[in-house]
């Protein structure tokens, strides 16, 4: 059984929460048009792609599925709550 998110989950999270805040800070400074039109789109395939994955990784709980939709920091919540219902699930697995 795997413990932890797989890395490629673990990745687009990170990637979508730092997207995001380019994304805010180029909004609130100079509104650099080259800035949100690269950052844009890749901030929405991070998201994309952190939300597929959550859905298709078998160990996910519907928390865990109910915060990959959160944009921003719903992908790194996601993967902490994967990671901790596969703990607890080794934890029961160790005791019986």
């Amino acid at each position: 059984m795997q413990r932890d998110a797989p890395a490629s989950l673990r990745i687009a999270a990170r990637f979508e929460l730092v997207s995001l805040i380019v994304l805010l800070a180029n909004l609130l400074t100079v509104h650099f048009e080259p800035v949100s039109s690269l950052m844009g789109p890749a901030h929405g395939f991070a998201y994309l792609f952190v939300v597929i994955a959550t859905w298709r990784l078998g160990t996910a709980t519907i928390a865990a599925k109910a915060l990959a939709v959160v944009p921003g920091v719903g992908g790194l919540l996601a993967v902490r709550q994967v990671e901790r219902a596969a703990r607890a699930q080794l934890e029961r697995v160790a005791r019986s």
